[in-house]
């Protein structure tokens, strides 16, 4: 009953594995020979982050990335952290080449995704790819029916699914602890400097066309001048990122998705600018974009780079009671009150108060994230997030990025996979 559930029984639960147990399809001492393609900001800390998931279930044995600086860095880190030294690689074609490697972590730019999960589908490896999926929905869909074709394991890096904050999160709105679900409110707000504009990277001083491979980088984008602000806070720019709405908004559009069995909403309204930063940005610095789902549902999202007093989180505001996670840490329910004349079964509910480090011992998903790609890999699980989950969390994010471009309501038809404006 959802009056009985209560911190105890978080907690005695947090243990339980993320899917069911399958035989083995490797031996249980086997290392996973990883290709790691991408090593500048977040494929750098994964680096590290995979070391604290499985560093006895994996050999990363060889890196890629177009701009040297970042290979050395990587080498350096691989050398001191886990002893090794891989092979380095700049075309990602050669070291899928490599038949030695088992799984590829494709950590890049959007706008390189879907070429790259593509080859390595066909190359025959498992592969983890950095959200969102592609960078469109054509090629989203494109990458999940090659997906369809193959056994491999393919992880999409939509990891708050593996962080049992929102597990826990889930659990308690499955078993009616928050009533009925009509609205859920998700924001990101971020401040910085004016000497340190938002997602403007500091850019290697060294850094020319000899140590960097700008037309390896610019992949099927269009072709232009050497930039390095594009290179480096590509972020920025719409050729290759699709700004807030699918490196923040998918986040959360995608755990709310989670935690009440939902997918893809039927029309998005977004709306916003470039307010805080003005420079040669393309993408905004202040987004809002507004959701409706099937069945009476809906999200209201908002994103700000001038201010950070509220944090980011995702509220889910149930006719009983509100489950809040702030900051992928907290995660608070809190019942409703109905003015002092709550039903008795509302009423006898209390808060809870749940914090990943000292409850479970984990910051964000990612690392966890990274073991169940890896189990899945070995067959003990299922992979948490696989390409149509990513697509579906991916299409919220384009949806918002379409509708911001063109300035109208935008409208999914989910039973052709299309949509249209109105």
């Amino acid at each position: 009953m959802a009056d009985e559930f209560n911190r105890r029984d978080f907690l005695k639960a947090a243990a339980i594995a993320a899917g069911p147990a399958v035989v083995s399809g490797r031996a249980a001492n086997e290392k996973i020979n990883i290709g790691w393609i991408g090593v500048g900001t977040r494929g750098y800390a994964s680096l590290d982050w995979m070391h604290t998931a499985a560093p006895n279930d994996v050999e990363i044995t060889a890196i890629c990335d177009t701009y040297e600086g970042y290979i050395a860095r990587a080498k350096d880190r691989m050398k001191t952290v886990w002893g090794t030294t891989p092979k380095v690689y700049k075309d990602y074609n050669d070291l899928l080449a490599d038949k030695s490697i088992d799984a590829v972590f494709i950590m890049t730019p959007e706008h390189l995704h879907h070429n790259m999960a593509i080859a390595a589908i066909k190359a025959g490896k498992h592969i983890y790819t950095e959200k969102p999926l592609a960078h469109t929905i054509e090629e989203g869909f494109d990458i999940v029916h090659a997906a369809e074709k193959t056994d491999k394991v393919i992880q999409v890096g939509t990891q708050n699914r593996s962080s049992t904050i929102y597990k826990k999160a889930k659990e308690m709105i499955q078993q009616g602890m928050i009533g009925d679900v009509h609205y859920a409110r998700a924001f990101w707000y971020r401040n910085s400097l004016p000497d340190n504009p938002a997602w403007r990277y500091v850019i290697p001083p060294e850094a020319n066309t000899q140590n960097t491979d700008w037309n390896r980088f610019l992949g099927p984008a269009p072709k232009r001048s050497w930039s390095p602000e594009r290179y480096f806070q590509w972020r920025l720019y719409w050729d290759y990122s699709g700004g807030i709405s699918t490196d923040l908004l998918v986040h959360q559009t995608d755990i709310i998705n989670f935690m009440l069995n939902r997918t893809v909403p039927k029309s998005c309204v977004a709306s916003g600018g470039i307010y805080r930063w003005h420079d040669d940005r393309d993408t905004p610095d202040t987004f809002s974009a507004i959701y409706e789902y099937p069945d009476n549902f809906h999200i209201n999202y908002s994103c700000y780079f001038g201010n950070d007093h509220y944090g980011y989180g995702e509220q889910i505001c149930g006719n009983e009671g509100t489950i809040e996670v702030m900051n992928r840490k907290d995660m608070y329910f809190t019942p409703e009150t109905f003015g002092g004349k709550a039903p008795a079964n509302v009423a006898a509910r209390k808060p809870v108060h749940l914090n990943g480090k000292e409850d479970f011992n984990e910051g964000d998903g990612a690392i966890n994230h990274f073991r169940n790609f890896l189990q899945s890999i070995k067959g003990n699980e299922k992979p948490i997030a696989p390409p149509l989950v990513g697509q579906q969390a991916a299409i919220s994010g384009h949806m918002a990025t379409l509708s911001f471009k063109n300035q109208k309501k935008i409208i999914w038809d989910e039973a052709a996979n299309k949509y249209h404006f109105v």
